[in-house]
């Protein structure tokens, strides 16, 4: 299998291309500086973590920007800190704050020569648009929580995506590669969707799951690479083998 196999690269995008931690922890900053107890980072994104599958699960058709206020009240009483309207519509409101990791751009410049390129994220379109412009480009196609009424690892998710790639564009699954951080949300239902997958691990140098749950047993994915700069990278040198 090799990445000029495919016509489509479909992306998650908080954890692959916004660096999803770093606003969290940012946002999350003033009620931790409220809570009792000292928290390192990872037990911070592993609360956030706890918190956010267990409301995804209970409220699946609530958009994202109010999820992420549910979840800050949530964390509140978890650390012993008086829930604040306030604070969570601030924290609601802050994914359009989440940086890009600072190779996202340039690589998928790089790869909208050569791919449609498609989003499937847990989010609003709202809260996606400021991220879309920290990215860069047009992406072919935008499917989010907001549009299919559920949030991933939820089957439906992909089952959405497979239908409306085929739909609009023509693509099977054999013309698609899913690109994306997350094991738990979306390499183990990318491998029950019968995908091709991509790993970026954005996590490499560090241990734990950090702000997704642990994924279900051992999901499969066909190539891992640290970086989109090294996917991107990866492209160009199977392009100049074929030269």
């Amino acid at each position: 299998m090799k990445l000029t196999d495919f016509k489509v690269l479909t992306f998650d995008c908080y954890g692959t291309l916004i660096d999803w931690e770093r606003g969290i922890l940012a946002g999350l900053a003033p009620l931790v500086a409220k809570s009792r107890s000292p928290m390192s980072r990872d037990q911070i994104l592993e609360s956030f973590a706890r918190e956010e599958s267990a409301q995804e699960e209970e409220t699946p058709a609530m958009l994202y920007s109010q999820l992420l206020g549910a979840v800050y009240k949530r964390l509140a009483r978890s650390w012993g800190v008086a829930p604040s309207d306030d604070g969570a519509n601030t924290f609601g409101a802050s994914v359009p704050d989440w940086p890009e990791f600072p190779d996202s751009a340039e690589a998928l410049q790089y790869l909208h020569s050569h791919y449609k390129l498609v989003i499937l994220s847990n989010v609003d379109r709202v809260s996606f648009r400021a991220s879309n412009t920290r990215l860069k480009v047009t992406f072919d196609a935008i499917y989010t929580a907001q549009d299919i009424g559920s949030y991933k690892p939820n089957d439906r998710n992909f089952a959405y995506l497979l239908t409306h790639l085929q739909t609009d564009f023509g693509f099977g699954k054999a013309d698609i590669l899913h690109v994306a951080q997350s094991l738990f949300h979306d390499h183990a239902p990318a491998n029950r969707a019968g995908l091709a997958s991509a790993w970026i691990d954005r996590r490499h140098a560090a241990r734990g799951w950090g702000s997704t749950m642990a994924p279900p047993g051992t999901p499969r994915y066909d190539f891992r690479f640290e970086s989109m700069a090294a996917l991107a990278a990866a492209h160009a040198k199977e392009i100049r083998s074929r030269a």
